[in-house]
């Protein structure tokens, strides 16, 4: 039924502006407007008429329900923002899929994705959306590295809002080698280095005292 459908993507989309309205507003006592700004974004793009557009159009013409609708709509209007060479626009894309995420919860019922390791960590993904980056327990999170992203991007201006430093972008992260032994992350000059001799250990030890 395409008009129950649409009925459906309806009253998600507005569920997921007010919880980023709400989301905003709690990051902005608490950690400022600049970080407040990520969400506001985000509740502007769950509203936006482009991605509306896209998802009524699935569920009138592809016969989708609005959960399959939502998430094939974000992937497309991701898919043409990250095509982009604006470096704030790639940024964006990684931004809409985290709304169509949020939109796909609501619809099923599904919860937040858990991402709380048992210990200390450098936390490697790859992307991390702002949303899920809120929820992390910021006691266990030493570190965030991505294989998407950069400097720009709203993940970034998160976490340097947090105090939690990262360095997006690392291209192949997932082919290094995944050996155990000691990693080393500086979100100030962007470097990450795996398994350091005695030396380099050593000046990255200091460096972090």
């Amino acid at each position: 039924d395409p008009q129950a459908e649409k009925a459906r993507f309806f009253a998600a989309r507005d569920q997921a502006a007010e919880e980023l309205v709400a989301l905003a507003q709690t990051c902005r006592g608490e950690l400022g407007q600049e970080t407040a700004s990520l969400f506001e974004t985000h509740a502007l793009l769950a509203q936006d008429e482009d991605f509306g557009q896209l998802v009524t159009q699935a569920i009138e013409g592809e016969g989708l329900c609005a959960e399959a609708a939502v998430k094939a709509a974000g992937e497309q209007l991701s898919q043409m923002l990250a095509a982009l060479e604006d470096d704030y626009m790639q940024a964006r894309s990684a931004d809409i899929l985290d709304v169509a995420a949020r939109m796909g919860r609501i619809l099923t019922g599904e919860k937040g994705l858990a991402l709380q390791p048992g210990h200390p960590v450098i936390l490697a993904a790859e992307d991390l959306a702002p949303s899920e980056t809120m929820e992390l327990d910021k006691s266990l999170i030493l570190g965030l590295v991505t294989e998407r992203g950069s400097a720009t991007s709203h993940t970034a201006i998160l976490a340097r809002s947090l105090g939690i430093p990262a360095v997006c972008g690392v291209k192949d992260l997932f082919s290094l080698e995944q050996e155990r032994g000691p990693v080393f992350l500086d979100g100030e000059t962007g470097e990450l280095m795996l398994r350091p001799d005695e030396a380099a250990a050593a000046a990255w030890q200091e460096k972090q005292e």
